[in-house]
């Protein structure tokens, strides 16, 4: 289903990704992270649906349709490695940045540390070229939010 997508995608030298692209991509690398410790929490499903409709502007409606695309893409994607090397091959690094943000807002959703989350973002913020001060800051700036 998403073949043509993961091709262009990962792609030695991939275009900048359209719009709703973009936005796949990152519900997608939501996905892989909440599912990333075994518990795809419906609690994790909620808060991805609205960091892509805050995000995106889209309606309660768009956002659950969006994050269904991207739990299907999540399956089919290629190792993370190479999934998220081509995200960062394709957005700019303040959307990336943004990104890592989205990430960790999805691993602290109940609240705690998990290990795997946290062992997963801390490779991806890595392979997306956001640093880890960047990465720490954005953490703290969610957890800021979320008190």
């Amino acid at each position: 289903m998403f073949a043509d997508f993961l091709h262009r995608l990962t792609r030695p030298d991939p275009d900048p990704l359209p719009e709703g692209d973009a936005r796949l991509a990152l519900g997608a690398l939501l996905v892989r992270l909440a599912r990333s410790d075994g518990d795809y929490a419906q609690a994790e499903q909620e808060r991805i649906d609205r960091i892509l409709a805050a995000r995106y502007g889209l309606s309660p409606f768009e956002a659950p349709a969006l994050r269904t695309q991207a739990e299907a893409l999540e399956g089919e994607a290629p190792d993370t490695v190479r999934f998220t090397r081509a995200i960062k091959d394709a957005v700019p690094y303040e959307d990336r940045e943004s990104v890592v943000e989205a990430l960790w807002d999805v691993a602290l959703t109940d609240g705690l540390r998990d290990a795997e989350e946290d062992s997963l973002l801390r490779l991806v913020a890595n392979l997306l070229g956001v640093n880890d001060r960047d990465s720490a800051l954005a953490r703290q700036r969610v957890e800021a939010r979320n008190r």
